[in-house]
């Protein structure tokens, strides 16, 4: 008798475990990241996420719509498979829609974010900072290896895939120019930082089909990059 209890006891706290938060559900595993599900409560999409160290990292490209955010070459097919393209001012939601802790931040002007800054993120998630990232690629073995940890293992052009042995997914969406051309999708990721490096420019990460690393750089705030979203 005292075995079964102890049977049933087993069974009750596996099913318990099995139920999550309404906000996201598992859905798989795959190398050293175990994938979830958010859903943003403001356009009802969903997207895998996965806990890498002691961060939790949207695992696809966000595709929120907003002012300032494009599908490349205005193509809506493309950001159903890389998410939009956003400017700084856009991803750190200047016009303060979501949050105040960005507001007023966009090209030619400085501005003091008070941190985290949701920006463009969905309600308990932030746009990361360069130091966050910088974490990110300590925590998966430092930078000189972090592009092809990160990259996806197919969609770069001349076998420049990664191994993606964190599920973070990186793809290659290329980026949109000031000038509103886009460029380079197949061949490179950019993704914005939150810290602002002068009135004109801001960090960002960049990897490209030709490296094995991922590099944190700063350019024009009116460019168009990628956007993924860190946990609070």
């Amino acid at each position: 008798m005292k075995y079964i209890s102890l049977v049933l006891m087993s069974l009750i706290v596996v099913m318990f475990a099995a139920c999550g938060d309404d906000s996201s559900s598992a859905t798989s595993s795959s190398g050293k990241g175990s994938l979830l599900t958010l859903t943003d409560s403001r356009d009802g999409q969903t997207y895998k996420i996965v806990t890498i160290g002691s961060q939790t990292w949207m695992a696809e490209n966000l595709n929120m719509r907003t002012a300032d955010s494009y599908c490349y070459s205005i193509d809506e097919s493309y950001c159903a498979k890389y998410g939009r393209i956003y400017t700084w001012s856009a991803a750190m939601d200047s016009d303060g829609s979501w949050s105040a802790n960005g507001k007023g931040c966009g090209f030619g002007t400085t501005c003091s974010p008070k941190y985290p800054v949701r920006g463009v993120c969905p309600s308990g998630w932030h746009l990361p900072t360069k130091a966050e990232f910088e974490t990110l690629f300590t925590a998966i073995g430092g930078i000189s290896n972090a592009g092809k940890m990160l990259k996806t293992t197919s969609g770069w052009e001349y076998s420049g895939n990664g191994t993606d042995d964190y599920s973070f997914s990186a793809l290659p969406a290329g980026f949109r120019y000031r000038n509103g051309n886009f460029g380079n999708v197949g061949y490179e990721s950019h993704f914005w930082c939150s810290t602002e490096d002068d009135s004109e420019s801001a960090c960002y990460v960049y990897m490209s089909h030709l490296n094995d690393d991922a590099k944190l750089r700063n350019n024009f705030k009116n460019l168009g990059f990628s956007v993924r979203c860190v946990k609070d």
